[in-house]
């Protein structure tokens, strides 16, 4: 017997774009009945997100992130400037494209493969509702390895010299939480390093998130490694100690 004290969260509200209708059938007969979500729409191309949000009022979109018209990366870019913009995953064939990466910088919470198994997709999905991303440390570091190759050495001077100020403007313990989150740690290892609780370091987090103006903790991981915090700088010296 359930405990009637214990309220049941609602479903996730989620939306499937994709322009191939048999991978977009696919997707809405693994998701339609899944425990916890709700399908409340689905779109075969970019255009079609805004007015599919606007009516539909999801919490999750679920992206295709290669489509003619408008691409996911545009249609991410375009949803999470809007005020109350949903959360998105994108769904891609490589685990660590060029478009993911920008899309993750555009402020989607993850991405899932097109081969995931079932299960997993309906866990990301849930995962990324709860305000939880769906990027392992493992694919986190190769996200930031592809980063570290993008363009020229002048570009990427000039981001560490952005991300630093951005960085600098954190409080001491925001910047150890911050520097924390870069390395993959979850709450619970951050609490334990810092000798805080995990509530502590959630606040953390959010008050991060709200001063630096960024979507998830991702994109926190994609600023400290921006900034050089993670490895010897060129002078030999280290940061984030």
């Amino acid at each position: 017997m359930s405990d009637p004290t214990v309220s049941e969260a609602p479903p996730v509200r989620l939306v499937i774009v994709d322009d191939d209708p048999l991978v977009r059938a696919g997707l809405v007969l693994m998701l339609g009945g899944a425990d916890g979500i709700d399908l409340v729409g689905e779109a075969a191309d970019g255009t079609q997100v805004a007015a599919l949000v606007d009516r539909a009022h999801p919490d999750v979109v679920l992206m295709d992130i290669r489509m003619p018209g408008m691409d996911g990366l545009a249609a991410t870019e375009a949803l999470r400037r809007r005020p109350g913009a949903p959360e998105v995953i994108v769904l891609t064939t490589f685990h660590a494209d060029e478009q993911v990466l920008r899309a993750i910088r555009a402020g989607a919470a993850g991405f899932v493969l097109k081969d995931t198994p079932p299960a997993q997709i309906v866990e990301a999905v849930l995962r990324v509702a709860a305000g939880e991303p769906v990027l392992s440390p493992a694919v986190t570091r190769r996200l930031m390895a592809r980063a570290a190759g993008e363009p020229t050495d002048h570009d990427r001077r000039a981001r560490r010299a952005l991300a630093r100020q951005r960085f600098a403007g954190l409080g001491e313990r925001e910047q150890d939480v911050a520097s924390a989150v870069g390395r993959g740690a979850s709450n619970a290892e951050i609490a334990a390093a810092l000798h805080l609780s995990v509530a502590t370091v959630k606040t953390h987090v959010s008050r991060i998130l709200a001063r630096l103006g960024l979507n998830n903790r991702v994109q926190i991981a994609l600023l400290v490694h921006d900034a050089g915090l993670l490895h010897e700088d060129e002078d030999g010296s280290r940061s984030g100690a």
